[in-house]
């Protein structure tokens, strides 16, 4: 997918708050709003992390960005945070809500402790950034971008309690979207399919433990720097949803309407698992 840089002025000294900046879709889309000449805050758990991709933003691109050492899951953290961005750069234009995390585990497998962990995370960790952002993004008239998956529409093995917080981001952020239809801030869905990052390394398994995972079978995988240029090109067009899977339609009209045949047909591979011989 071809990298038209410098092909929009729209987000030009505009304030970028992404979570989970430092790593796979995080980092790319730190790179590229970095090229935009937006005004980056980047949060994520890793102080050190976030030292070396400040660094490099300064030394690649010559850019500053301000960084935050930030669990999305803890609200009060979240709150004392967006409270020092909105501080120190008068608002927020573009809220980025990419921290997530995923599991590899049977749903009997699955601890409780996980299944809230990875809630906790993925859907009120967007839930408490949006919260804290809102009131800015509404007198700015932005946007909210939400990293929903391919799971978001289509279930997949072994990921109960990851597929259920991606279930829960469309719930709730379709009907932000209609309830700010006339605040001019938008709200897009992202769905990406298979990607080039390092989510399946750190996946949780059942007992809450992070264990080394098998490879996928996954066939195709996206790289985190195409998902950023799509997602850039999204934001710039103020769209509802972006739908970037390996199996794009078929996925969804077959688990929709056909969902007999998905799981027969499509279940599998999409699960990462590999045929039977």
């Amino acid at each position: 997918m071809p990298r038209k840089v410098f092909a929009s002025h729209v987000f030009d000294r505009k304030v970028v708050v992404i979570t989970g900046g430092c790593a796979g879709i995080g980092r790319a889309l730190v790179k590229r709003f970095a090229q935009a000449g937006a005004k980056l805050v980047i949060l994520d758990l890793n102080q050190e992390a976030l030292a070396s991709l400040a660094q490099h933003l300064r030394d690649h691109l010559n850019v500053e960005a301000s960084t935050y050492v930030c669990d999305v899951a803890d609200a009060e953290r979240v709150a004392e945070v967006f409270g020092q961005i909105i501080q120190q750069h008068g608002g927020i234009d573009l809220l980025v809500n990419n921290a997530g995390i995923t599991h590899r585990s049977t749903f009997a497998q699955t601890s409780l402790s996980v299944l809230k962990r990875i809630m906790h995370v993925n859907y009120f960790g967007a839930v408490h950034c949006t919260q804290a952002a809102l009131p800015s993004l509404i007198t700015r008239q932005g946007q909210v971008i939400v990293l929903s998956s391919l799971s978001g529409f289509a279930p997949l093995l072994y990921r109960s309690a990851y597929n259920a917080s991606k279930h829960a981001l469309h719930g709730l952020f379709d009907t932000l979207r209609v309830e700010l239809k006339d605040s001019g801030v938008n709200v897009m869905l992202v769905c990406p399919g298979f990607t080039a990052t390092d989510i399946r390394k750190n996946a949780l398994v059942g007992d809450g433990s992070v264990t080394n995972q098998p490879p996928l079978a996954m066939g195709k995988v996206l790289s985190a720097q195409d998902v950023a240029e799509a997602i850039y090109n999204g934001a710039i067009k103020r769209k509802r949803l972006l739908v970037l899977s390996n199996v794009d339609w078929r996925a969804r009209i077959l688990a929709r309407f056909f969902p007999r045949i998905f799981e027969r047909l499509l279940l599998p591979r999409l699960s990462g698992l590999k045929p039977r011989g």
